[in-house]
Protein backbone atom coordinates (compact mmCIF):
# COMPACT_ATOMS: atom_id res chain seq x y z
CA UNK A 1 0.00 0.00 0.00
CA UNK A 2 2.80 2.55 0.84
CA UNK A 3 3.78 2.14 -2.50
CA UNK A 4 0.85 3.09 -4.00
CA UNK A 5 0.56 6.39 -1.99
CA UNK A 6 4.04 7.46 -3.12
CA UNK A 7 3.28 6.78 -6.68
CA UNK A 8 -0.02 8.89 -6.62
CA UNK A 9 2.11 11.89 -4.36
CA UNK A 10 5.44 12.02 -6.81
CA UNK A 11 3.80 14.85 -8.42
CA UNK A 12 4.36 16.71 -5.23
CA UNK A 13 7.84 16.58 -5.19
CA UNK A 14 8.27 18.96 -7.62
CA UNK A 15 7.14 21.59 -5.95
CA UNK A 16 9.04 24.49 -5.10
CA UNK A 17 11.36 23.90 -1.57
CA UNK A 18 10.24 27.62 -0.40
CA UNK A 19 6.43 27.16 -0.95
CA UNK A 20 6.68 24.02 1.30
CA UNK A 21 8.99 25.15 4.16
CA UNK A 22 6.98 28.25 4.48
CA UNK A 23 3.97 25.65 5.17
CA UNK A 24 3.42 25.71 8.66
CA UNK A 25 2.43 29.24 9.14
CA UNK A 26 0.59 29.30 6.67
CA UNK A 27 -1.61 26.04 7.28
CA UNK A 28 -2.10 26.41 11.19
CA UNK A 29 -4.56 29.14 12.55
CA UNK A 30 -3.47 30.89 15.58
CA UNK A 31 -4.36 29.41 19.32
CA UNK A 32 -7.93 28.90 19.52
CA UNK A 33 -8.23 28.94 15.83
CA UNK A 34 -10.13 26.29 14.07
CA UNK A 35 -6.80 24.28 13.48
CA UNK A 36 -4.61 25.07 16.17
CA UNK A 37 -0.84 23.08 16.26
CA UNK A 38 -0.50 21.20 19.33
CA UNK A 39 2.90 19.52 18.65
CA UNK A 40 5.47 19.90 15.75
CA UNK A 41 9.27 19.35 14.31
CA UNK A 42 7.84 15.62 13.26
CA UNK A 43 9.08 13.64 11.01
CA UNK A 44 6.86 12.09 8.47
CA UNK A 45 3.99 11.58 11.11
CA UNK A 46 1.43 8.54 10.54
CA UNK A 47 -0.16 7.14 13.31
CA UNK A 48 -1.51 8.91 16.59
CA UNK A 49 -2.64 7.52 20.29
CA UNK A 50 -3.91 9.02 23.12
CA UNK A 51 -4.57 7.78 26.80
CA UNK A 52 -4.37 9.23 29.83
CA UNK A 53 -4.12 13.36 28.10
CA UNK A 54 -0.45 12.46 26.93
CA UNK A 55 -0.04 11.50 23.13
CA UNK A 56 1.93 9.36 21.17
CA UNK A 57 2.68 9.71 17.44
CA UNK A 58 4.90 7.36 15.04
CA UNK A 59 7.58 9.44 13.10
CA UNK A 60 7.83 6.71 9.94
CA UNK A 61 10.90 8.36 8.62
CA UNK A 62 12.63 8.79 11.72
CA UNK A 63 12.24 5.53 13.03
CA UNK A 64 10.90 6.53 16.60
CA UNK A 65 7.60 6.73 18.58
CA UNK A 66 7.35 10.14 20.07
CA UNK A 67 5.29 11.47 23.63
CA UNK A 68 4.10 14.76 24.22
CA UNK A 69 0.69 16.97 26.14
CA UNK A 70 -0.59 19.24 23.71
CA UNK A 71 1.08 22.32 23.12
CA UNK A 72 4.57 20.77 24.92
CA UNK A 73 7.75 19.75 23.15
CA UNK A 74 7.93 16.00 21.58
CA UNK A 75 10.14 13.94 23.46
CA UNK A 76 11.98 10.36 22.08
CA UNK A 77 9.87 7.23 24.06
CA UNK A 78 11.20 4.82 21.77
CA UNK A 79 13.61 4.64 18.65
CA UNK A 80 15.02 2.43 16.05
CA UNK A 81 12.18 1.06 14.42
CA UNK A 82 11.71 0.09 10.52
CA UNK A 83 9.55 2.89 9.50
CA UNK A 84 6.57 2.94 11.89
CA UNK A 85 3.48 3.33 10.83
CA UNK A 86 1.02 2.98 13.65
CA UNK A 87 0.77 2.98 17.36
CA UNK A 88 -1.54 2.91 20.06
CA UNK A 89 -1.11 2.74 24.42
CA UNK A 90 -3.18 0.41 26.77
CA UNK A 91 -2.63 0.62 30.32
CA UNK A 92 0.94 1.96 30.13
CA UNK A 93 1.87 -0.73 27.15
CA UNK A 94 2.78 0.94 23.57
CA UNK A 95 2.00 -1.37 21.01
CA UNK A 96 3.78 -0.54 17.80
CA UNK A 97 3.45 -1.49 13.71
CA UNK A 98 6.68 -1.11 11.15
CA UNK A 99 5.95 -1.32 8.00
CA UNK A 100 5.97 -3.10 4.78
CA UNK A 101 9.08 -5.43 4.94
CA UNK A 102 10.56 -5.78 1.64
CA UNK A 103 10.30 -9.84 1.21
CA UNK A 104 10.81 -12.89 2.73
CA UNK A 105 13.24 -12.99 5.70
CA UNK A 106 13.82 -8.99 5.69
CA UNK A 107 14.10 -8.20 9.31
CA UNK A 108 12.06 -5.07 11.21
CA UNK A 109 9.33 -4.32 9.28
CA UNK A 110 5.74 -6.01 8.88
CA UNK A 111 5.77 -6.53 12.89
CA UNK A 112 3.76 -5.88 15.96
CA UNK A 113 5.85 -4.36 19.02
CA UNK A 114 4.39 -3.95 22.39
CA UNK A 115 6.63 -2.39 25.21
CA UNK A 116 6.49 -1.04 28.91
CA UNK A 117 8.51 1.69 30.27
CA UNK A 118 11.51 -0.38 32.40
CA UNK A 119 11.07 -3.24 29.99
CA UNK A 120 12.45 -4.81 26.89
CA UNK A 121 10.10 -4.08 23.61
CA UNK A 122 8.93 -7.58 22.74
CA UNK A 123 8.56 -8.91 19.01
CA UNK A 124 4.61 -9.93 19.81
CA UNK A 125 3.57 -10.86 15.84
CA UNK A 126 5.71 -11.36 13.07
CA UNK A 127 3.11 -10.51 10.04
CA UNK A 128 4.75 -11.28 7.44
CA UNK A 129 5.22 -14.96 8.30
CA UNK A 130 1.39 -14.76 9.05
CA UNK A 131 0.68 -13.55 5.60
CA UNK A 132 3.17 -15.98 3.89
CA UNK A 133 1.68 -18.77 5.87
CA UNK A 134 -2.19 -18.35 5.60
CA UNK A 135 -2.78 -15.62 2.59
CA UNK A 136 -6.08 -14.67 4.18
CA UNK A 137 -7.40 -12.67 0.88
CA UNK A 138 -6.30 -15.72 -0.92
CA UNK A 139 -4.30 -14.01 -4.06
CA UNK A 140 -1.92 -14.98 -5.64
CA UNK A 141 1.17 -13.34 -3.97
CA UNK A 142 3.96 -14.44 -6.75
CA UNK A 143 4.69 -14.20 -10.33
CA UNK A 144 6.28 -17.26 -12.02
CA UNK A 145 9.87 -15.80 -11.21
CA UNK A 146 9.43 -15.92 -7.58
CA UNK A 147 8.93 -12.07 -7.15
CA UNK A 148 5.98 -10.90 -4.89
CA UNK A 149 3.15 -9.11 -7.57
CA UNK A 150 2.38 -6.51 -4.68
CA UNK A 151 2.97 -5.64 -1.28
CA UNK A 152 2.53 -9.20 0.74
CA UNK A 153 2.31 -7.69 4.21
CA UNK A 154 2.44 -3.51 4.88
CA UNK A 155 1.00 -2.92 8.73
CA UNK A 156 -0.20 0.42 8.74
CA UNK A 157 -2.64 0.83 11.85
CA UNK A 158 -2.81 -0.97 15.45
CA UNK A 159 -5.40 -0.47 17.82
CA UNK A 160 -5.89 -2.13 21.63
CA UNK A 161 -8.95 -3.28 22.72
CA UNK A 162 -11.39 -2.08 25.02
CA UNK A 163 -12.80 -3.26 28.26
CA UNK A 164 -11.82 -7.13 28.86
CA UNK A 165 -10.74 -7.80 25.04
CA UNK A 166 -7.05 -8.08 25.61
CA UNK A 167 -6.60 -8.73 21.69
CA UNK A 168 -4.70 -6.51 19.86
CA UNK A 169 -5.81 -5.35 16.49
CA UNK A 170 -3.30 -4.29 13.09
CA UNK A 171 -4.50 -2.94 9.35
CA UNK A 172 -2.21 -4.60 7.09
CA UNK A 173 -2.49 -2.84 3.71
CA UNK A 174 -0.26 -5.20 1.96
CA UNK A 175 -2.25 -8.37 3.25
CA UNK A 176 -5.85 -6.39 3.03
CA UNK A 177 -6.88 -7.57 6.19
CA UNK A 178 -7.78 -6.53 9.48
CA UNK A 179 -5.47 -9.27 12.34
CA UNK A 180 -6.37 -9.95 15.87
CA UNK A 181 -3.24 -10.61 18.16
CA UNK A 182 -3.61 -12.19 21.41
CA UNK A 183 -1.76 -10.93 24.41
CA UNK A 184 0.49 -14.47 23.66
CA UNK A 185 1.84 -13.19 20.19
CA UNK A 186 -0.91 -15.54 18.47
CA UNK A 187 -2.36 -13.71 15.37
CA UNK A 188 -5.85 -14.96 13.77
CA UNK A 189 -7.82 -13.42 10.43
CA UNK A 190 -10.52 -10.93 11.84
CA UNK A 191 -11.79 -9.31 8.59
CA UNK A 192 -11.24 -9.66 5.05
CA UNK A 193 -12.88 -6.96 3.42
CA UNK A 194 -13.55 -7.46 -0.25
CA UNK A 195 -11.98 -6.55 -3.91
CA UNK A 196 -13.98 -3.16 -5.07
CA UNK A 197 -15.53 -3.60 -7.92
CA UNK A 198 -18.06 -0.53 -8.73
CA UNK A 199 -16.83 2.92 -10.52
CA UNK A 200 -13.27 3.11 -11.28
CA UNK A 201 -12.50 0.08 -10.02
CA UNK A 202 -14.90 -2.08 -12.32
CA UNK A 203 -12.27 -4.68 -14.46
CA UNK A 204 -9.57 -3.53 -12.75
CA UNK A 205 -6.43 -5.92 -13.37
CA UNK A 206 -5.00 -7.31 -10.28
CA UNK A 207 -2.90 -10.18 -9.31
CA UNK A 208 -5.10 -12.76 -10.84
CA UNK A 209 -7.96 -13.09 -12.64
CA UNK A 210 -9.99 -13.97 -9.88
CA UNK A 211 -9.84 -10.94 -7.34
CA UNK A 212 -10.04 -8.15 -10.68
CA UNK A 213 -10.86 -4.84 -9.16
CA UNK A 214 -9.19 -2.62 -6.47
CA UNK A 215 -7.85 -4.01 -3.27
CA UNK A 216 -9.26 -2.45 -0.62
CA UNK A 217 -6.53 -1.23 1.36
CA UNK A 218 -7.56 -1.21 5.23
CA UNK A 219 -5.82 1.64 6.42
CA UNK A 220 -7.04 2.99 9.53
CA UNK A 221 -8.71 1.96 12.86
CA UNK A 222 -10.52 3.39 15.39
CA UNK A 223 -13.38 2.34 18.07
CA UNK A 224 -16.77 4.13 18.19
CA UNK A 225 -18.74 5.15 21.09
CA UNK A 226 -21.08 2.76 20.02
CA UNK A 227 -18.45 0.11 21.03
CA UNK A 228 -18.17 -0.86 17.26
CA UNK A 229 -14.83 -1.11 15.52
CA UNK A 230 -14.37 1.44 12.66
CA UNK A 231 -12.00 0.31 9.46
CA UNK A 232 -10.78 2.47 6.50
CA UNK A 233 -9.82 1.31 3.47
CA UNK A 234 -8.04 3.07 0.69
CA UNK A 235 -9.44 1.39 -2.15
CA UNK A 236 -6.77 1.17 -4.72
CA UNK A 237 -7.08 5.21 -4.59
CA UNK A 238 -9.96 5.04 -7.33
CA UNK A 239 -12.07 8.58 -6.46
CA UNK A 240 -14.99 8.49 -4.18
CA UNK A 241 -14.39 4.30 -4.23
CA UNK A 242 -12.96 4.49 -0.35
CA UNK A 243 -14.60 3.25 2.34
CA UNK A 244 -15.35 2.85 6.43
CA UNK A 245 -16.79 -0.30 7.70
CA UNK A 246 -18.05 -0.79 11.22
CA UNK A 247 -17.84 -4.30 12.55
CA UNK A 248 -18.83 -6.39 15.50
CA UNK A 249 -15.78 -6.34 17.75
CA UNK A 250 -16.59 -9.98 18.44
CA UNK A 251 -16.82 -11.49 15.12
CA UNK A 252 -16.31 -8.78 12.82
CA UNK A 253 -19.56 -9.00 11.23
CA UNK A 254 -20.12 -6.26 8.96
CA UNK A 255 -22.42 -3.64 10.65
CA UNK A 256 -22.63 -0.79 8.42
CA UNK A 257 -20.33 1.06 5.32
CA UNK A 258 -19.90 4.62 4.67
CA UNK A 259 -18.53 5.10 0.99
CA UNK A 260 -17.77 7.90 -0.90
CA UNK A 261 -14.42 8.53 0.27
CA UNK A 262 -10.99 9.10 -1.81
CA UNK A 263 -8.20 7.06 -0.66
CA UNK A 264 -8.67 6.95 3.06
CA UNK A 265 -5.79 7.29 5.33
CA UNK A 266 -7.38 7.27 8.50
CA UNK A 267 -10.21 6.75 10.60
CA UNK A 268 -11.85 8.48 14.05
CA UNK A 269 -15.66 8.62 15.31
CA UNK A 270 -16.47 11.46 17.69
CA UNK A 271 -18.83 10.95 20.92
CA UNK A 272 -21.85 11.98 18.94
CA UNK A 273 -21.20 9.51 16.48
CA UNK A 274 -19.67 11.80 14.14
CA UNK A 275 -17.30 9.71 11.73
CA UNK A 276 -13.81 11.42 10.51
CA UNK A 277 -11.72 9.87 7.47
CA UNK A 278 -8.45 11.45 6.26
CA UNK A 279 -7.97 12.09 2.33
CA UNK A 280 -4.16 12.29 2.55
CA UNK A 281 -4.10 13.53 -0.88
CA UNK A 282 -7.34 15.32 -1.89
CA UNK A 283 -6.10 18.39 -3.57
CA UNK A 284 -3.42 17.04 -5.24
CA UNK A 285 -2.47 17.95 -8.74
CA UNK A 286 -3.80 14.52 -11.29
CA UNK A 287 -1.10 12.77 -13.69
CA UNK A 288 2.07 12.26 -13.87
CA UNK A 289 4.12 15.80 -14.28
CA UNK A 290 5.15 18.48 -12.55
CA UNK A 291 3.08 20.70 -10.57
CA UNK A 292 0.88 23.75 -12.09
CA UNK A 293 3.32 26.88 -11.58
CA UNK A 294 2.47 28.21 -8.39
CA UNK A 295 0.58 25.47 -7.19
CA UNK A 296 0.58 25.04 -3.05
CA UNK A 297 1.12 22.24 -1.40
CA UNK A 298 -0.20 23.45 1.71
CA UNK A 299 -3.74 23.00 0.11
CA UNK A 300 -3.62 19.05 -0.22
CA UNK A 301 -5.72 16.81 1.91
CA UNK A 302 -8.83 17.33 3.70
CA UNK A 303 -10.66 15.49 6.81
CA UNK A 304 -14.27 14.61 5.86
CA UNK A 305 -17.25 14.52 8.32
CA UNK A 306 -19.82 12.60 8.27
CA UNK A 307 -22.84 13.36 10.58
CA UNK A 308 -24.98 10.57 12.17
CA UNK A 309 -27.80 12.15 9.78
CA UNK A 310 -25.76 11.31 6.36
CA UNK A 311 -24.46 15.29 6.19
CA UNK A 312 -21.32 15.65 5.43
CA UNK A 313 -18.30 18.63 5.48
CA UNK A 314 -14.34 19.00 5.26
CA UNK A 315 -12.02 20.78 7.16
CA UNK A 316 -8.97 21.51 5.00
CA UNK A 317 -5.80 20.30 6.61
CA UNK A 318 -2.17 19.72 4.87
CA UNK A 319 -1.55 15.88 4.11
CA UNK A 320 -3.41 14.56 7.28
CA UNK A 321 -2.61 10.95 7.67
CA UNK A 322 -3.66 9.85 11.07
CA UNK A 323 -6.76 10.36 13.02
CA UNK A 324 -7.89 10.32 16.72
CA UNK A 325 -10.48 11.85 18.85
CA UNK A 326 -9.65 12.34 22.64
CA UNK A 327 -10.47 14.57 25.22
CA UNK A 328 -13.32 15.68 23.23
CA UNK A 329 -11.95 16.57 20.38
CA UNK A 330 -10.29 15.41 16.89
CA UNK A 331 -6.14 15.46 16.25
CA UNK A 332 -4.90 14.85 13.09
CA UNK A 333 -1.24 14.26 12.30
CA UNK A 334 -0.33 16.97 9.38
CA UNK A 335 2.46 17.13 6.64
CA UNK A 336 2.92 13.68 7.53
CA UNK A 337 4.24 12.97 4.28
CA UNK A 338 6.50 16.20 4.27
CA UNK A 339 9.84 14.49 4.49
CA UNK A 340 9.46 11.26 2.18
CA UNK A 341 7.97 12.73 -0.38
CA UNK A 342 8.57 16.41 -0.59
CA UNK A 343 12.96 15.80 0.88
CA UNK A 344 11.61 18.52 3.65
CA UNK A 345 11.91 17.03 7.26
CA UNK A 346 10.61 18.19 10.37
CA UNK A 347 7.75 19.54 8.99
CA UNK A 348 5.35 17.15 10.34
CA UNK A 349 2.59 18.34 13.04
CA UNK A 350 -0.74 17.30 14.83
CA UNK A 351 -3.20 19.21 14.93
CA UNK A 352 -6.54 19.71 17.01
CA UNK A 353 -9.12 20.31 14.33
CA UNK A 354 -12.25 22.12 15.94
CA UNK A 355 -15.87 22.06 14.44
CA UNK A 356 -15.44 25.88 13.19
CA UNK A 357 -12.68 24.07 10.42
CA UNK A 358 -15.59 21.89 8.70
CA UNK A 359 -17.47 23.70 5.75
CA UNK A 360 -20.67 21.63 4.18
CA UNK A 361 -19.89 19.61 1.64
CA UNK A 362 -21.85 19.87 -1.58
Amino acid sequence: MAHRLRTAALVLAATTTTAVVAAPAHAAAPPGGPVTVVAQGLDDPFGLAAEGGKFYVAESSAGEISGFVPGGRPTVRLADFAAPAGVDRRAGTLYVVTGEAQGPGTTGGSTLWSSRRGEPRRVLADLMAYELANNPDGQTQFGPDGAPLDALSNPFAVLAGKGSDQRVFVADAGANDVLAVSPSGKVSTFFVPPVVTTGACEGAPNNDPQHTGCDPVPTGLAWGPDGHLYVSTLSGEAPDEGRVYELDPRDGKVLDVTSGFTAPTGVAVGDDGTLYVSELLDGAPAGEGPPPTGFDPTTVGRIVAVAPDGDRSAAQVTMPLGLRFAQGHLYSTAFSVAGSILGQPGLGQVVRVDAGAFEPLD
